[in-house]
């Protein structure tokens, strides 16, 4: 008497494991696009809270020292809090310091913003070398020349981000988060296109260095952009 087994695959043929990586790759290649949306967004709503946080910072510091940071606040700043912190140098990290040397702010967050330098938050560690230290400042700094903005134009515009290479030519880097951060001296901060050429439209055929009649600036401001250090 012949006995029949009835024997039961184990596992997926070839065909079949080709069709599911098939149907994996395509449902990945839907979802990311959407993904990277997601996160750029989530980039652009910490820049622009940071940068709220940061012009609520720079307003307090003129309060007390008249001025927002430059050479001459630094001198005050260690004069009056005898900071053991370096503000002598000439990037965005070392004017931003003096907010933390005055004790303005007591965290490194309101600093960062991501750029192709700055990609993850800072330690806050915030003494010694360790205070905003290479990497941990996304905004650059925009001053008048050598001296600091003054704040009698709520249309100007003290802090942006992100800057393409790092340069302090106002061109702008789109990877991060798709548009450029603005921050005013209204407290305001927008969200700006960037262009082809890598520059943003400041109304009239202008770009944000453009000074003179029509532009932000008017006449009497050099607009210099301050640039984060690198790590």
């Amino acid at each position: 008497m012949k006995m029949h087994v009835n024997s039961q695959r184990a596992g997926f043929t070839l065909v079949e494991l080709l069709v599911v990586i098939v149907i994996i790759v395509t449902l990945a290649g839907l979802a990311t696009p959407r993904l990277i949306k997601m996160i750029k967004k989530g980039d652009q709503m910490t820049a622009i809270s940071n940068g709220k946080n940061l012009m609520a910072s720079m307003i307090e510091f003129n309060n007390e020292y008249g001025s927002f940071p430059d050479k001459e606040t630094a001198k005050a700043v260690t004069e009056r809090m005898g900071s053991p912190l370096s503000l002598s140098g000439d990037s965005a990290n070392d004017y931003f310091r003096q907010l933390i040397a005055a004790n303005v702010v007591k965290s490194e967050d309101p600093f960062f913003a991501k750029t192709s330098i700055s990609r993850t938050r800072p330690d806050n560690k915030m003494t010694g070398s360790e205070a905003l230290k290479g990497g941990e400042v996304g905004f650059a700094y925009i001053m008048n020349g050598a001296v600091a903005l003054s704040n009698d134009d709520p249309n100007r515009i003290i802090a942006v981000t992100p800057l393409l290479n790092n340069s302090a030519k106002g061109d702008f880097d789109p990877d991060p988060m798709d548009k450029a951060v603005m921050v005013y001296l209204d407290s305001s901060v927008r969200l700006l296109d960037i262009r082809n050429d890598k520059k943003i439209s400041m109304g009239k055929g202008k770009t944000l260095l453009d000074s003179g009649e029509g532009t932000i600036w008017g006449e009497d401001i050099k607009p210099i952009i301050k640039v984060p250090k690198k790590k």
